[in-house]
């Protein structure tokens, strides 16, 4: 049946709050958003979908939030106070990248962003430092100390002391017998073992401890072993930086699954709500999302080529160019030894290529000493810079300034820890060095970067967003939620057998106040 005005569709399908009805009249077939005195009439029907109904209602009223979007939490503060701001503005989530932060500069954000935001809702990162329990421990008492109510817990591949401390303490029972807790753990996890212990009270062994050390009382202990360690849990597919490389069609199904198991075994008073994080960069992939079951969605990579990132600018033109197939493996300068790897761009820059010879060699060798001299000349000019005993020194600096005496004694007693130290300090520096925009060090730029990259250049080619300058953290998740309900609103038509044209059907790049425009139009009457 032939369509009259097909290009009035598209825009009635951006029209969110509206419904739309397909409608026969006269032998073709008309849109409208008005229905029909006469329902014979209808042949298909599209109700209103918009941004603020997506995801989980528990989820974005637990947290405050009109939409179901996260931003962040890229480490060393590329997930900046300024990211994190804007979405707080926008009614969204953003949490700060204190990951590889000193506890001066985290608190420094913390006092700003609380002086900023107040009570709107925000929150910090805390990742897992396996090789530095004290200053992970120091992070969580600051989030204690200064009423951060939200974390970010990332790369945790078990409960830790300082994360049941910062779960547990203050939770308490109110004057109805409702368990209330008031510090909130949005755990980041791409592994089912590691997302079962978050599913899980806290464990009685780490509680046990925390009593006796008199870190929470006996009251909270009790009360812990009623709750999750994380009501909100994001599954981590695909992603940039710390990632296992899941695929998200996978990996959410099967963590919706399991949350279903451990609401079943608990019976929790409140749900555990289910996000997605990696591969979220295009409105369809946001509607896929949703569609599969998500509570919420999670971007990290589009975020670091916007304004307000943490990063230099000529980062920010090398991520607006990157393709899909742009990324690398390359080894984790914080897990190093244990052979974790992040992915980052691996265009306009040698970093994953350097990084990954320095952790074969350490593989390989009891020591720097051993390695042919053809290769450590090449280490200590292209890639050190320097003499490998004073890149030691340095490095020896480095954590005797940070209070890890320990690390120290260890490689002075053990050449092949000395030599992960030494080449650690390289893939540490690496990811400063592109965030301060080090000009004789662009090849070695470490900029964690996933696939989404690639899909989201190519759908804002030709657009407003192609250009750095333009790209705005809570303007681009707008797009994406607005887009992921238009694509949703066309796959309903599309399941009644009503396919939009091929230009009709695909959700461009627009304006934040346009975005507003089309979610505040009323339901016509």
């Amino acid at each position: 049946m032939p369509m009259d005005n097909p290009s009035n569709l598209k825009n009635l399908l951006l029209q969110v709050s509206r419904p739309v009805f397909a409608v026969q009249n006269n032998g073709s077939m008309h849109f409208t958003d008005k229905a029909p005195e006469l329902l014979s009439e209808v042949m298909a029907f599209v109700p209103a979908i918009t941004p603020s109904t997506l995801g989980d209602k528990s989820f974005r009223k637990r947290h405050g939030i009109r939409f179901p979007y996260i931003a962040g939490a890229m480490a060393n503060g590329i997930c900046s106070s300024a990211m994190v701001e804007t979405m707080a503005e926008h009614s969204m989530m953003g949490f700060f990248g204190a990951g590889g932060l000193s506890i001066e500069d985290i608190q420094k954000n913390i006092v700003y962003l609380k002086g900023r935001l107040g009570d709107r809702p925000f929150g910090f990162n805390l990742i897992h430092s396996p090789f530095d329990s004290a200053h992970e421990m120091a992070v969580a008492e600051l989030y204690l100390k200064h009423g951060i109510t939200r974390i970010s817990a990332a790369a945790f591949m078990q409960m830790t002391p300082a994360l049941v401390l910062y779960r547990v303490k203050g939770i308490h029972e109110d004057s109805k017998g409702r368990i209330i807790t008031p510090n909130h753990v949005i755990a980041k996890v791409s592994r089912i073992e590691v997302a079962r212990q978050f599913f899980s009270p806290p464990p009685e062994k780490i509680i046990k401890l925390l009593v006796e050390k008199k870190l929470i009382t006996t009251e909270e202990a009790r009360l812990s072993q009623h709750i999750p360690m994380a009501w909100d849990l994001t599954a981590e597919a695909d992603s940039g930086g710390h990632t296992d490389n899941r695929p998200a069609l996978a990996l959410l199904p099967t963590m919706l699954a399991l949350k279903n198991e451990f609401m079943e075994k608990y019976r929790y008073d409140e749900p555990i709500c289910i996000g997605l994080a990696g591969g979220i960069a295009t409105p369809e992939a946001a509607a896929a999302a949703f569609e599969m079951g998500a509570a919420y969605i999670l971007t990290g990579s589009v975020n670091q080529s916007c304004v307000e990132a943490g990063i230099c600018d000529e980062v920010k033109t090398l991520l607006c160019q990157a393709q899909q197939a742009d990324v690398a493996m390359a080894p984790a300068a914080d897990m190093f030894e244990i052979g974790a790897k992040v992915q980052v761009l691996k265009r306009g820059t040698m970093f994953a290529l350097r990084a990954a010879k320095l952790y074969n060699l350490y593989k390989s060798h009891t020591c720097f000493e051993e390695i042919d001299p053809g290769t450590r000349q090449e280490i200590e000019n292209k890639i050190l810079r320097a003499g490998f005993e004073q890149a030691w020194e340095s490095t020896k600096q480095f954590f005797l300034a940070t209070g890890q005496q320990r690390e120290v004694h260890k490689a002075q007693n053990d050449p092949k820890h000395k030599m992960a130290l030494v080449f650690r300090s390289y893939l540490g520096l690496s990811s400063k060095w592109a965030i301060q925009g080090i000009k004789d060090r662009k090849m070695d730029y470490q900029i964690w970067c996933g696939p989404s990259m690639g899909a989201f250049n190519q759908w804002a080619k030709s657009s407003f967003l192609e250009a750095p300058e333009n790209r705005r953290t809570a303007e681009i998740a707008l797009n994406l939620l607005l887009g992921a309900c238009f694509h949703m609103r066309a796959a309903i038509l599309k399941a009644q057998g009503i396919e939009p044209d091929a230009g009709e059907h695909f959700f461009r790049p627009m304006k934040k106040n346009a975005i507003y425009e089309y979610m505040s139009q009323s339901p016509a009457m």
